[in-house]
């Protein structure tokens, strides 16, 4: 048996409300970076399935930058560390530097992809200048007394860079080596957000919180004009140039990413995000780039969602957008059909997407969504449910990727969902619920012990409780519960439940890593040598024949079992950084999808099975 990667569906860039982020694509206009959680998604624009992951940071993630050559990729974190790796396996770290004692902000490589500057929050310094290979110093960024916000580096000889902070200041420093050479100050009356050299290095640019465009001269740093006065009505948070070096475009908080001629200090083209007229928080533009080495004139903007637009001068609406979550994954569900070719996801903060496993493309479900982290799904004839710690359970229509109805309020927060027979079940701390049809049909309370998971086939209800014991339950027509069996094999409070298809074998997970397998009949044990993981077993699923089982625990290991075979196990280590909250068996049962912390789903290629 085998288990290898075969797709990565990313998870959106981390965003933050009033902080522009950092997007960046390579050289030939067909890769775009950038950071989410602590890791770095390297992704190409025209297949967003097509991805890489790179996890070598420790801290969050903050920026990410291809060098002009393409072949590297400069990232910072929270920490203050620099990573240079390469950007086409996205595996071998080629340098590790430590830059500030804070936050990393921006990073810009020089046009010969050898010097790196990197900005942000430090005590003793705002950045440094460094060699890619070794991290030699090459220069020193002087001269502002607040946090840098961005930085750029001109492409071509004479070397020139700028810097802006939360002092309103921009600094022009001259290299190499660099250092301080001016400071333009009373131009910004806010906090001064983003900066780029044009291509062509003639003209420099700088945006801020006080919706002001300033232009400069590229090579001396002298201001030259302010453009657009009035225009954008809300903070300018980012700027990238065309590859004519004649036009740019800048995203703003006002929901609207803008076209500029910079000649006649001109807008070209607007596109306005959210509902006409009307005030929407998350369409907040604050990232964009434009990607050179395309035919297509293709811009890409983020939004504080965490979506990805891509823009097409002439047309006013995207022509697509990419979505995903960028929150932790809590929970993972299969769709109702139950060939696995959907998935359903939900995060942290409460965000649902539905995936297409086969295409790689996900799509946040419309409507009123959970408002705090989602606990489970469960699918059954055309309709998903999720429930959530706002203690609500909410429908899902699967063919029109809407939530449906009002959101049912439940007594106490959930452990988990599962329905068959036109049931569903919903554990909480107190006990049972059962609804049909959306109404509460049916509760038991279960005194002693906390309910901590449930799985449910045909009239059979299995729970899984805090004092070791897994319980079976009979449901009669009355939607009344009956307890039928009881094993106390575990040695620690249960965590997952998974019933076969066919509903005669029950696995049940525990907090310290161990699976049992018991045959459901009388709750005979089937195997108890499941048992590699390390960490709380959030998650099992069997296979369609029943013979082998799949699940991902917080020791961010996925492992493949057999029933026939219980030691021959294959793992996928590290699958998902700080843990595989979720996993199920896709396309027809010969792939496995995972997704964890790391804000990502997976998908595996499961070979073998013995």
């Amino acid at each position: 048996m085998s288990i290898t990667i075969e797709k990565i569906l990313a998870a959106s860039p981390v965003t933050a409300r009033g902080q522009p982020t950092q997007l960046s694509t390579d050289a030939k206009g067909e890769r775009i970076a950038y950071a989410s959680g602590k890791s770095v998604f390297v992704r190409s624009i025209d297949d967003p399935s097509a991805c890489k992951q790179y996890t070598g940071h420790t801290a969050q993630t903050t920026v990410a930058k291809f060098s002009p050559s393409g072949f590297y990729v400069a990232s910072g974190d929270a920490s203050g560390s620099v990573r240079v790796w390469d950007a086409i396996e996205a595996v071998n770290t080629k340098g590790e530097y430590h830059i500030i004692s804070g936050r990393i902000n921006d990073i810009a490589w020089d046009g010969d992809s050898q010097r790196i500057i990197a900005v942000g929050d430090g005590r003793e310094r705002f950045g440094h200048c460094i060699t890619a290979d070794s991290g030699n110093s090459v220069g020193e960024v002087s001269g502002h007394s607040k946090v840098i916000n961005a930085v750029a580096l001109r492409q071509m000889r004479p070397l020139r860079a700028a810097t802006v902070s939360d002092d309103m200041a921009m600094c022009f420093l001259h290299g190499a080596p660099f250092k301080f050479n001016s400071k333009s100050t009373g131009l910004h009356k806010g906090f001064v957000q983003g900066t780029a050299f044009s291509p062509d290095g003639n003209t420099l640019v700088t945006v801020g919180a006080d919706k002001r465009i300033q232009l400069y001269d590229g090579r001396t740093g002298e201001p030259t004009k302010s453009i657009g006065e009035g225009e954008h009505t809300g903070s300018i948070f980012a700027i990238s140039w065309a590859k004519d070096s004649k036009r740019f475009v800048t995203a703003s908080a006002d929901q609207t990413v803008k076209v500029w001629d910079v000649e006649a200090g001109t807008v070209t083209q607007t596109w306005k995000f959210g509902e006409e007229g009307g005030v929407s928080i998350p369409d907040q533009q604050v990232g964009v780039v434009w990607p050179h080495g395309r035919s297509d004139g293709l811009i890409i903007s983020l939004s504080l969602s965490g979506d990805l637009n891509y823009l097409v001068e002439g047309n006013s609406k995207p022509v697509k957008v990419v979505q995903g979550h960028n929150k932790s994954i809590t929970a993972l569900g299969v769709g109702s059909d139950g060939k696995g070719s959907t998935l359903w996801s939900g995060s942290f903060d409460g965000r649902v997407c539905h995936w297409d496993v086969s295409s790689g493309l996900g799509a946040a479900v419309d409507g009123q969504t959970h408002t705090n982290q989602v606990t489970q799904f469960a699918s059954s004839a055309g309709s998903a449910y999720s429930v959530g710690w706002d203690d609500t359970l909410r429908v899902v229509d699967e063919s029109a990727n809407t939530f449906t109805g009002e959101a049912l309020k439940l007594s106490t927060q959930p452990q988990g969902v599962a329905s068959a027979d036109g049931r569903v079940y919903i554990v909480t701390a107190e006990g049972i619920e059962i609804y049909v049809k959306n109404q509460l049909a049916g509760k038991l309370d279960i005194a002693g012990a906390q309910p901590t998971a449930v799985a449910a086939q045909g009239s059979v209800v299995a729970v899984g409780l805090s004092n070791n014991a897994v319980r079976l339950y009979a449901v009669d027509s009355g939607n009344k519960l009956t307890q039928s069996h009881e094993a106390k094999n575990s040695l620690a409070a249960i965590s997952a439940l998974a019933f076969s298809r066919d509903g005669a074998l029950l696995a049940a997970g525990n907090t310290s890593g161990k699976i049992y397998a018991y045959r459901t009949a009388g709750l005979e044990v089937a195997t108890d040598r499941w048992s590699a993981h390390t960490g709380r077993v959030t998650s099992i699923a069997w296979n369609e024949a029943g013979t082998h089982a799949v699940s991902g625990a917080l020791d961010t290991n996925v492992f493949a079992w057999s029933l026939a075979r219980p030691g021959a196990r294959v793992k996928a280590l590290n699958a998902h950084k700080d843990g595989v909250y979720g996993v199920a068996w896709v396309a027809g049962g010969n792939r496995v999808a995972s997704a964890g912390g790391d804000a990502a789903v997976k998908i595996w290629n499961v070979e073998g099975l013995q």
